[in-house]
Parts: structure tokens; sequence; C-alpha cells
């Protein structure tokens, strides 16, 4: 690992793209690598997942950006649905540059990564999906924590997140509850709008139909006590999607954070595989 004065910086920035403001961050790499593009859970900005790409592999450019509503981008004027976001996103690579990149994809941006890569197939090199399931057609969490999920407090109470972390992330949070105290600092929403057109956005929709149609290799991560999506809905993913390989990890929701140095390095060799 480097030393931290020498890992490479990200450089933030906010671009107008077809009239949406949107906040994002770069981290340059050394230009031989595919770049990785991440995309976001619900209400979650993109500094949080700061940790994770401290430690990947400094050759790996790493594209970073707050979906409209969240963080520093502005909510859109009207909600919007996972296609249309989708479409925004090539429309931001334009922009920036990029033709291809790998996507990486966290809990609702796992849904939204799986959208880019099937509507978009040729921007979409490979894809990591994270913590993630298909849809509205799924095995749910368990309802005591769906009810927690369904109302923003646990975004716009730091403390009431702290609170029940445990309960909805599983994993490490069980025994080291303190991990939350930062991070609920970071998960703040500053308002509710953009965590109902996230919420607005992945209601009805499901990747079920067309996994099977999905072309890029797919590396597929869950976590073995994930109360939010249970760890089937991975197995069921790597059933569906033709070239794809599953890794199962001892944690819960948030490992991509509390398993960052383990899970870097899986996903550093999915990625390097020819």
């Amino acid at each position: 690992m480097q030393a931290e004065s020498t890992r490479p910086q990200a450089d933030t920035r906010t671009i107008t793209v077809i009239g949406q403001r949107l906040h994002v961050a770069i981290r340059p790499g050394k230009g031989i690598r595919t770049p990785l593009l991440l995309m976001n859970g619900v209400g979650v900005r993109l500094e949080v997942l700061h940790p994770f790409v401290d430690v990947l592999d400094p050759a790996i450019e790493v594209i970073r950006f707050d979906v409209p509503g969240v963080g520093n981008s502005p909510p859109p004027v009207i909600p919007y649905s996972f296609s249309t976001l989708a479409y925004l996103v090539t429309k931001m690579l334009d922009q920036l540059g990029y033709k291809q990149v790998d996507v990486l994809g966290v809990s609702w941006g796992g849904g939204l990564a799986q959208q880019f890569a099937f509507q978009h197939g040729k921007r979409c090199r490979r894809l990591v999906l994270t913590s993630t399931g298909t849809g509205t057609i799924m095995i749910p969490g368990y309802p005591s924590v769906l009810s927690k999920m369904a109302m923003p407090q646990h975004y716009t109470d730091p403390s009431y997140l702290e609170e029940i972390a445990a309960d909805i992330y599983g994993g490490d949070l069980r025994s080291t509850p303190e991990f939350m105290h930062e991070l609920a600092q970071d998960m703040r929403l500053d308002e509710p709008q953009g965590y109902f057109y996230q919420v607005m956005a992945a209601m009805g929709w499901t990747s079920l139909p067309w996994l099977k149609f999905l072309r890029q290799p797919t590396l597929i991560l869950a976590g073995d006590d994930d109360p939010l999506i249970p760890p089937v809905n991975a197995r069921m993913m790597r059933f569906l999607i033709l070239h794809s390989r599953l890794h199962i990890y001892h944690g819960g929701h948030l490992g991509l954070l509390t398993h960052a140095q383990e899970l870097a390095r899986v996903i550093e060799q999915f990625l390097a595989a020819r």
C-alpha cells in the first residue's frame, strides 16, 4: 500500500450534463487500465466510498459521482427512472472523455449498474455487483429491516442511524458499532427529496427478465450476514448472468467499507483477468 502522502488524490468538480449539475470526483490512474466507475447506494454521497478507493490499486482511474438529489448534485426538476439515469451517465462519460469503463455498483447502485450494462453494453467492459439484487422481484430482507429503511430518518438523523446500523447492515457492525459514528455523518441527507427520487426509481424496476442477456464478465460480491439483501439473491444472479462469478465474504451489507482491503484485492484480480 502506498504511503498516505503519495496516494493519488481525487479531483472534484461540478459539471452540467443535459441540464443537470453533477458533482464528480476522479482519482487519476496510470492510463494503462480501464477506468472504474462507481455507483453508490440510496442517499450515499461519493465521499462515503473514499476508504475503498484509497486502498484500490493506484493504477486504476476511479470515477465517482453524486446521483441527482444526493450530496452536491442538486435534485432534478422531475423524478427519474433507472433507464433515464443510465442515459445521463453515458452523457456524463461523454463529457468527461471516457468511451468505455468498468462499472461497480453497490446496493441501489447495483441496480443502476445492471441497467447501464444492459442498456449501454458497449460502454461497460466489466461489471461488479456488490450487496445488490434484481429489484422488486427478489428475495426481500427481513420485514423489520425494510420498515426501517422505508423512511429517510436514518439518513437525516446520524444518531438514529448509529442506533439501528447493526440491525439493517449486519456483519461487523454487530460487534463494532462505533464504525458507524463517522460514517453516519457522511451519509446524512440535507433534504429528503433526493432519497425519495431514488426510491421511486427503484419502484417497479427489475432486471430479472433480461439478466441472461448481459454479456459483460461479471463479479458478484455478497456478505453472508446481510439483513437488507440476503445472499440468496447473489446466488440467483450468479445462475442468471452467463459470464459471472460469485464471491461470498464474511460480513454484512457494507462490506465494501468494512472489508475494503479484502474486497479491493478480489476486485482488482477480476478486473485484471483476461
